[in-house]
């Protein structure tokens, strides 16, 4: 297979987030839950791609005090499918303006594929680096991700926060997307580790099979996309998105400090998972969960401080 394969599920990948169509939101949704209205300081951001809102994680019937726990979930497998459909139709899909975004992560990882061999040598690849890096990666392993993503949607529904319980459900389908895709990647690329093969990180090269692939890593993949979701919904105050991707980030270093990815591995997963985020946020995020409140309203047409001594 080698290089030019993998390149060509880069394309599928980075490509899927960038403009897949997908069918327009139902009929019967109601005006208020497909537009995004702009709040004052906490509004979330927009995705970064040009993203057509689809079906919410969260539709107006679902709100914490119009329905249980678990009733939300029901809609998410055929959210999976929908994702999938765009994930792996998407390069004959993709536009001009948009394939700028999988050209310059897929030369990047191109390029880091072809000197990670050399770059992972140049680390002093001590057991204290080993032993601290394998720790600090604990934080993008499943058993960490998961419960977070409960967290946000259980806390979400018992305190009546709508949108911590949007943020929780959003992830989920995050992570799911997520590892679907590395997972049929990684069957695909069957990349060597660094500790494997002698170092030499060759594709269709992996002893432990392909499901151990090293390429792309998933480590990389979830945090990312995880860290996605939240900096999209928490852009203020700023040390949330700013948390959210230096957690990210401490993972990625970690993952090749603990010899478990090449650079190149784990750069591609971070920008599938970042891309996988914002594409998901784009497609369920309820708008109308972005609506001031009243007591918001009333508080910005309330002058303090300097203005009221003028």
């Amino acid at each position: 297979m080698g290089l030019l394969s993998v390149f060509f599920l880069l394309n599928c990948g980075y490509t899927a987030f960038c403009q897949a169509p997908l069918p327009d939101a139902p009929p019967n949704q109601s005006p208020a839950a497909q537009q995004t209205t702009p709040a004052a300081q906490d509004a979330p951001q927009r995705p970064a791609l040009d993203v057509t809102p689809g079906s919410p994680a969260i539709k107006q019937k679902d709100l914490w005090d119009g329905t249980g726990y678990f009733h939300p979930f029901v809609r998410m497998p055929k959210y999976i499918l929908q994702d999938q459909k765009a994930i792996w139709t998407s390069p004959f899909h993709t536009n001009k303006k948009d394939a700028k975004f999988w050209a310059i992560f897929g030369t990047v990882t191109v390029a880091l594929v072809a000197t990670d061999k050399w770059t992972v040598k140049q680390l002093p690849n001590s057991s204290s680096q080993v032993s601290v890096s394998t720790w600090a990666s604990r934080f993008g392993a499943a058993y960490t991700l998961i419960p977070a993503s409960a967290g946000f949607y259980f806390l979400g529904t018992a305190r009546h926060k709508d949108r911590l319980r949007e943020t929780g459900l959003i992830s989920f389908e995050t992570l799911i997307d997520s590892n679907v895709v590395v997972e049929a990647i990684k069957l695909v690329a069957d990349r060597a580790r660094p500790f494997e093969s002698n170092g030499k990180g060759r594709f269709e090269d992996s002893p432990g099979g392909r499901l151990n692939s090293g390429f792309p890593s998933g480590h990389a993949i979830s945090t990312w996309a995880l860290a996605s979701v939240i900096a999209h919904q928490y852009p203020h105050p700023r040390i949330i998105p700013i948390l959210a991707y230096g957690l990210a980030g401490t993972v990625v270093v970690a993952r090749v400090g603990a010899r478990k990815h090449f650079p190149g591995d784990v750069v591609a997963g971070s920008a599938m998972g970042w891309f996988i985020g914002d594409y998901v946020y784009g497609r369920r995020h309820n708008g109308i969960l972005d609506k001031p409140t009243i007591a918001q309203k009333i508080l910005d047409h309330i002058s303090l401080g300097a203005e009221i001594q003028q």
